[in-house]
């Protein structure tokens, strides 16, 4: 390549000559070429729509100056004459070239690419350019798909690292501006001549056997490097805190571990930088606020640079499929960290030195050790029915399990596999398998093959238990009998997945054996010599990535074998195995009779999910000098391998001020059906709710109600939605029936974001009565505000007419903002909402209706004004301009008819930010 970079434009004028050598043993006609920087070109590429899954605003709001593509000019062979080409078709960053004659096996081919490359901001993805002046470029040059299975790899660019290249040599000459210095990982000098532009620098670059070209020019170098005895890192991971000869000491150390371990670098320069950490940080390393800085400077520099330098080793040394075989790098990658801190660090702590702190150490977050995090973080996906096959493509994975649970059930399988076949097997295996990388293109069989061969046990459970499905692992002791020779247990098996197991004999909390039991399948009863223990433990050690720890140990003897003691703990904490833990915490809320309630709630709720848990908040209101509160009771059961993901049972029940005199309590048992697509990153939910609500209310002398204050609801509703950044449908069918009414409704609801950024909402409502035998409108569908009868809506002050409280606005039922003069419907009502995008926040909306109450004809209704969308559902103001009443902002009283949307609720406000990575 000879390559000119424009830093004023962001432009890369690129003429690259490609000799493509045919090593198949296929004759091909087309040679595919990655050109992921041509993703960022188009708002619909399949780069935008993954940006848009994981409702990453940054690209959708960008303007064209800030997003990148590439402008090829020409393409030719050797001897100058036009090639056909094109880009395949939805795959805008793939090229497909069309050489005059096929490509015979073991012959070469030669072609010349002019291109102009217009690199993107590095807001997106973290390369591209800055605002100092300097770029991160990877994965930006033209590159030969990778060859395999008789054909070329067409692996578009998703943002997670996995392009899939052919092995090349590379040969780059490269004029760069003369404020600017380059870093890469090819050999580099300096060729500056006569004949070069002034102001300007050129560098010769050159490297064999590589996949990839790093390339970092910066306007103020930050790179130190590091020359060891066959090879020199290139590093600015950052930490102001440690100097240079602490650094140098620390990366000495862990080359020196990751050559131990797997082997020496195969080329002579490694780049190690910072924006290659912010992409893949150490979840959870640096959580915790930097005032309680529970890790030394040091550690927190060795851990960052351990992760980005075992992710760039194995990067540029694996020449395996990223996206198909995955789980290799992160298995790899996971095992290593986690054996280095059993090397050098085996008493540390996974919340640091915050486990020093005496106050906190009834807290089993706090005790854990450092590697046992790998597990919670895995778990955390699996109790939540969301984990995935770690052997699947990696473009399938939901962003929580591609940053992090995932890994970590990668390496989790690792060192479950190395602690069962023991004696350094897996780590001979890795060993050799990089260097079999060394020499050719590998895929995972090669992996297979090489572990097979190193051991005489079978490991078929691993790859198709472990790797290839998501079987959850579950094992129980049951019965045991005890002789004055043997000991004999039941296993009990709770799954379908038959993995091996190690069994632990204690006495007096001491080991006194192990042994591992080899694929239960079924419950069987297992003999073994007595020992003289007092407890059997399964997996005592976590070896085994196990779904439910709590069922693990069995006391022999003893009346109560498995009495686990109540263990109460403050706020929040990680599930203990050893203890039934109940978990107390000050709780609070808030509406406009009752005042501020607060008081205790009592719950089960870990940091990982469980099958039964309740939640028992008894509150008291400050104002109304009253009881509130209230309870639930849920049992989850998990179905694995279904569309029909999980059945949930429950009962509620809740108390509260409706009025300044009067209370009301509900309780409901609730029987909800959830489904999923098999493909997790679909945004797309179905549910099938049945629930039967019993109200009681008090009479109250300022809120008209029916002449019964006790009523029942049943209430059935199927509901389904899609949602992602720039498109959102859903729609739900309802039915209520109870002894004075029946009736049924359905919802529709679409927004839609455009590449202008506008944004264009429309809802649609259409209920009726079946029967109708109440007195009042209190049963009725509403036009602005629903009476909410079953007290699903969380109103501040749900029985207010009039004032701030009667202002606040729930989109249900017609979904209008203004108040109109009949405000209710008790035969039925259609309606429709509308809102567009007039500029970023600011809005137009519309509302219409058509209704007709009991011996009364059919009326019309509109309302329409400003809507303020400062964040979507959560913070809106809704500021009417013409209605059916006329024009509302010539209104005296014009304050009282602005409308808004407020939530006060954690739970939906965290769904912001984690929506993103589930």
């Amino acid at each position: 390549m000879n390559v000119v970079v424009n830093n004023d434009t962001k432009i890369l004028t690129v003429t690259q000559k490609i000799i493509f050598f045919n090593q198949t043993t296929d004759t091909l006609k087309t040679i595919v070429l990655n050109d992921w920087n041509n993703a960022y070109s188009s708002k619909k590429s399949f780069l935008a729509q993954r940006f848009s899954d994981e409702f990453i605003r940054s690209f959708q709001l960008s303007s064209q100056k800030e997003r990148g593509y590439t402008n090829i000019a020409s393409v030719v062979n050797t001897d100058q004459q036009n090639i056909v080409w094109k880009r395949l078709e939805h795959q805008i960053d793939l090229i497909e070239i069309m050489p005059e004659k096929p490509i015979l096996p073991n012959q070469q081919y030669g072609f010349i690419i002019n291109y102009v490359l217009k690199i993107p901001s590095n807001k997106f993805t973290g390369f591209g350019y800055d605002g100092q002046g300097n770029m991160m470029l990877k994965n930006c040059f033209l590159n030969v798909a990778r060859y395999e299975n008789h054909q070329f790899i067409k692996n578009s660019n998703l943002n997670i690292d996995d392009m899939a290249t052919a092995i090349s040599n590379f040969e780059i000459e490269i004029t760069v501006p003369e404020n600017i210095e380059p870093t890469t990982n090819l050999n580099t000098s300096n060729t500056n001549d006569d004949s070069q532009k002034k102001g300007s620098k050129k560098y010769a670059l050159a490297g064999n056997f590589k996949t990839s070209v790093n390339l970092f020019l910066q306007t103020k170098l930050d790179f130190y490097s590091y020359k060891f005895k066959n090879f020199e890192v290139l590093a600015n991971i950052k930490n102001n805190k440690i100097d240079d000869i602490q650094k140098a000491l620390l990366i000495e150390k862990i080359t020196s571990f990751v050559s131990t371990n797997l082997g020496a670098y195969p080329h002579q320069k490694i780049v190690i930088a910072q924006s290659d950490y912010d992409r893949n940080p150490f979840y959870g390393l640096n959580q915790l606020p930097n005032f309680l800085n529970p890790f030394q400077e040091d550690f927190k520099y060795e851990l960052k640079f351990l992760k980005t330098y075992l992710n760039n080793y194995l990067h540029t040394t694996l020449q395996l499929n990223a996206r198909q075989d995955n789980f290799i790098f992160d298995g790899i990658q996971v095992y290593c960290m986690m054996k280095y801190i059993e090397e050098f660090y085996p008493n540390a702590k996974m919340m640091g030195s915050i486990a020093r702190f005496k106050i906190l150490k009834s807290f089993h977050l706090i005790n854990l050790d450092f590697n046992e995090q790998y597990s919670y973080f895995y778990m955390l996906m699996a109790r939540s029915n969301l984990d995935q096959v770690i052997g699947n493509s990696k473009d399938s994975f939901i962003k929580f399990n591609e940053k992090i649970a995932g890994k970590y059930r990668a390496g989790l399988s690792f060192k479950y596999l190395d602690a069962y076949l023991q004696n350094d097997i897996l780590q001979k295996s890795m060993q050799q398998f990089i260097a079999l990388n060394t020499e050719r293109q590998t895929t995972r069989a090669d992996f297979e093959r090489l572990l097979r061969a190193n051991t005489s046990k079978k490991i078929d459970w691993f790859f198709e238990t472990i790797i290839n499905s998501r079987e959850a692992i579950d094992y129980k002791i049951k019965a045991v009998d005890q002789t004055n020779d043997s000991l004999s247990f039941m296993l009990k098996n709770k799954s379908i997945a038959a993995v091996p197991i190690p069994i632990y004999g204690l006495k007096n909390n001491k080991i006194v054996f192990k042994q591992w039991i080899d694929n239960v399948k079924t419950d069987s009863t297992i003999t073994i010599k007595n020992y003289d223990i007092d407890k059997l433990v399964i997996n005592m050690n976590n070896e085994v990535p196990e779904f439910n720890l709590r069922n693990n140990f069995k006391k022999i003897g003893g009346f109560f074998p498995n009495n686990r003691p109540i263990k109460f703990a403050f706020m929040k904490d990680l599930e203990n195995p050893g203890y039934n833990q109940i978990l107390y915490v000050p709780a609070f809320n808030y509406n406009l009779y009752d005042g501020l309630i607060t008081g205790l709630r009592l719950h089960n709720s870990t940091m990982l999910n469980r099958p039964f848990s309740f939640d028992i908040e008894p509150l008291y209101g400050i104002k109304s000098k009253a009881v509130a509160g209230g309870f639930s009771f849920t049992y989850n059961q998990i179905i694995r391998d279904s569309n029909l993901y999980n059945i949930r049972y429950g009962i509620f029940g809740a108390t509260a001020r409706f009025a300044s005199d009067a209370s009301y309590t509900k309780f409901n048992p609730v029987l909800s059906f959830s489904f999923r697509d098999q493909d997790f990153r679909k945004n797309a939910r179905q549910s099938l709710i049945f629930r039967h609500v019993f109200v009681n209310r008090e009479k109250s002398n300022f809120v008209q109600t029916e002449n019964s204050e006790n009523y029942s609801v049943f209430n059935a509703r199927f509901g389904s939605g899609y949602n992602e950044l720039t498109k959102q449908i859903y729609y739900n069918f309802d039915s209520q029936t109870a002894d004075n009414f029946g009736k049924l409704s359905a919802n529709l609801g679409i927004r839609k974001i455009y590449d202008d950024n506008r944004q264009l909402s429309f809802r649609a409502f259409a209920g009726a009565f079946l029967y109708n035998k109440t007195d009042s409108n209190f049963f009725s569908f509403a036009l602005d505000r629903p009476t909410d009868y079953m007290f699903d809506y969380n109103y501040l002050g749900r029985s207010e007419n009039s004032g701030l409280f009667s202002q606040q606005l729930i989109i249900a039922e017609g979904g209008f903002k203004t108040k109109t003069a009949t405000a209710y419907a008790n035969q039925w009502l259609t309606s429709i909402n509308g809102t567009a995008t007039v500029w970023n926040w600011i809005e137009l909306y519309s509302d219409v209706a058509l209704f007709k109450n009991q011996n009364s004809n059919p009326k019309f209704a509109f309302d329409s004004g400003i809507r303020l969308n400062f964040v979507q559902d959560y913070f809106e103001l809704y500021l009417p301009i013409y209605s059916s009443n006329g024009l509302d902002i010539n209104s005296k009283n014009y304050g009282q008819k602005i409308r808004f949307i407020f939530t006060i609720s954690t739970n939906t406000l965290a769904s912001l930010f984690t929506r993103r990575w589930f």
